[in-house]
């Protein structure tokens, strides 16, 4: 369990002191949960950014605030990307006995042999909602594709058994699939037609005046 530092600051900061933070490499940050009332607080950028990289978005953190340590997760955070920096972070306080229900990641891994045979793999499914004590919470599910033909697909139902955790989504949801990429039919070409199938405007005007003429004639 990773440990990182968090600075109290005013419950109601102002504008500007929000932007001071911000600009000292901070970001304003929010506790609430477990056993704990609403504490706002601020942790060093730098310093979140390497403790996430460590136990993952779902990861246990030990927040260490002038109150004493608290446990908790990253609840939810802003990022602004065009100043490619974060905003704000929700952690919640958590009990490491009582279960959590989060987003988790799917990562396939390895080479299916049913796309070297012209196949195409797909993901139509990135994440699944996954209830677990925290410790037990994975980081990521993996999905083992080294042996997936064209025509397979593979489900929530296969990884179930996985790990110390409950899947919420339900066993007929799609996570990988491979199959045969769809031809494009060519449009049909148009027929040819012969020139001289192709009445000249004009010439049944002036044939039809020939014979007008020749019938007044008679």
């Amino acid at each position: 369990m990773a440990k990182l530092d968090a600075a109290t600051r005013s419950h109601k900061s102002n504008r500007s002191e929000l932007s001071e933070i911000r600009n000292n490499g901070g970001i304003p940050c929010v506790i609430y949960g477990y056993q704990t009332e609403n504490i706002s607080v601020s942790v060093k950028e730098n310093e979140f950014v390497k403790v996430i990289r460590e136990v993952g978005r779902n990861g246990v953190i030990d927040l260490q605030t002038g109150e004493g340590a608290v446990k908790v997760m990253v609840s939810d955070y802003q990022f602004d990307a065009m100043k490619n920096q974060i905003m704000h972070i929700d952690f919640l306080a958590i009990n490491m006995n009582e279960e959590q229900t989060v987003d988790v990641s799917i990562t396939l891994v390895g080479e299916a042999p049913g796309a070297d045979e012209g196949g195409v793999v797909e993901q139509p499914t990135f994440t699944v909602s996954v209830t677990a004590k925290p410790a037990d919470i994975p980081e990521t599910i993996e999905v083992d594709i080294s042996e997936m033909n064209i025509g397979d697909t593979y489900y929530v139902s296969d990884i179930r058994s996985k790990g110390n955790f409950v899947i919420e989504d339900e066993d007929d949801v799609a996570l990988v699939t491979c199959h045969v990429p769809a031809v494009e039919e060519e449009p049909e070409e148009d027929e040819e037609i012969d020139e001289a199938d192709v009445p000249v405007i004009g010439e049944e005007d002036e044939e039809s005046s020939d014979e007008e003429g020749t019938e007044k004639e008679d």
